[in-house]
């Protein structure tokens, strides 16, 4: 059987939801994939689950108090993490390779959020420096609340993965968005992380990301308000997935991630000269950046200055980067293309999938919440040329990219060895 986690050190953190009875099964999950793991519970968590559940599935100390007790015939947390004279109280965060909150309540959020550190789990989340998941649980009115809303976002801004809770029927009776995420999301979501398949080695994957800008004179420009967030998080989960890859981007404010060959372009026809040079070794392209369609027919040479209240400005075409790519590629390789629509939204992208002979398309509705340019999240449409449609939940950029390679790679054939 496969451990992908084996030799992995995982912190699960469980507060006071009615939720809570669930989180046994993501232990057992993660000890089966081959994970050491340590429950870290709050006071309230122990009025739904004992912790003596917890090490029973785990076979290690259930840690609740500041200061907890050993008991005889359990392991106790630096045992199972290592070094026993150094992982006392908030060290043990240092340790730990992934940290999953399961089910995390709205006052865990606001804590994490404030970096407030009054209890031992609170204490470890604000110290650590590993990945961390949280998957949250409550009533609908709390779930949509300004005050968690905001707490998410700004942990999202921070890196934490949030696992979005479902749509049902919760403890209250009414039926809303709150009830925790399927265990197995929640451990795949975790997984993906400090574990990504290897499905990718041996491939090449070219993504652009970002803007364009066509110079109107020296100083001025057509752009747009992409923030290169999606092409830079399908950079960085390919290369985690074993891929050479290239990183073509406009301007943005975002550092290239790790192991990425990154290459700098302005305008759309300098773009389109990079993707199209890359062209021949490449295996996948992924477009995901924002290129203008048109640019001014002339480039002034100094600063336009202010004069008559209106300016007429006439624009030409730019080249369609996709289209001069459908004319060139060799066969076996696989393109992605994004749609960014206002409306009739998944019509549109599938005329684009077959316009420009896409083997996958990614379509965001620019008017939903959580999705389109400078967005953490996305809320994204997946269709591929085999006519599979998948709608997704708002949920990170990496956790978008992650499927969306998982898709390339379902829609192109290849193995997970890299081979066909």
């Amino acid at each position: 059987m496969s451990k992908p986690l084996s030799g992995k050190k995982v912190v699960l953190g469980v507060t006071g939801s009615i939720a809570a009875f669930k989180a046994p099964s993501l232990v057992t999950r993660l000890v089966s994939a081959g994970a050491g793991v340590v429950v870290v519970m709050t006071e309230n968590a122990t009025r739904f689950v004992t912790p003596l559940t917890f090490e029973t599935l785990s076979g290690t100390e259930v840690i609740v108090s500041m200061w907890p007790e050993r008991k005889a015939g359990v392991r106790n947390a630096e045992e199972t993490l290592g070094d026993a004279e150094r992982l006392k109280h908030v060290k043990l965060a240092l340790a730990a390779d992934l940290a999953i909150v399961a089910p995390a309540t709205a006052n865990i959020i606001g804590k994490m959020a404030g970096g407030i550190a009054d209890d031992f789990l609170s204490t470890e989340l604000v110290a650590m420096t590993c990945p961390i998941v949280v998957a949250p649980a409550m009533n609908v009115n709390m779930m949509e609340s300004d005050a968690v809303g905001e707490n998410l976002e700004i942990l999202k801004r921070r890196g934490v993965v949030v696992v979005e809770p479902e749509i049902g029927r919760l403890a209250s009776g009414a039926i809303g968005r709150g009830r925790l995420a399927d265990p197995d999301h929640i451990v795949e979501t975790a997984m993906a992380l400090v574990a990504p398949a290897q499905d990718l080695v041996g491939r090449t994957v070219v993504v652009t990301a970002g803007p364009t800008e066509e110079p109107i004179d020296p100083v001025r420009h057509i752009g747009n308000r992409s923030s290169g967030k999606m092409g830079f998080a399908l950079a960085e989960r390919a290369v985690a997935r074993g891929a050479g890859v290239v990183l073509i981007s406009g301007r943005t404010a975002l550092d290239p991630p790790e192991g990425v060959r990154m290459v700098r372009v302005e305008t759309t026809s300098q773009m389109r000269d990079a993707v199209l040079a890359e062209l021949p070794e490449l295996d996948l392209l992924v477009m995901a950046a924002a290129p203008a369609d048109y640019r001014p027919a002339t480039v002034s040479e100094r600063k336009i200055k202010k004069g008559e209240e209106r300016m007429t400005l006439e624009l030409v075409r730019n080249d369609d980067i996709l289209l001069e790519v459908r004319s060139s590629k060799r066969e076996g390789q696989g393109i992605v293309g994004f749609a960014l629509e206002t409306d009739d939204v998944a019509a549109n992208a599938r005329g684009k999938l077959a316009d420009k002979d896409l083997d996958l398309i990614v379509a965001n509705d620019a008017a939903l919440e959580g999705a389109g340019f400078e967005s953490d999240t996305n809320v994204a449409t997946i269709i591929g040329r085999s006519g599979a449609e998948e709608v997704l939940e708002k949920m990170s950029k990496e956790a978008v990219a992650d499927v969306v390679l998982t898709r390339a790679i379902a829609e192109l054939g290849w193995g997970a060895d890299g081979g066909e």
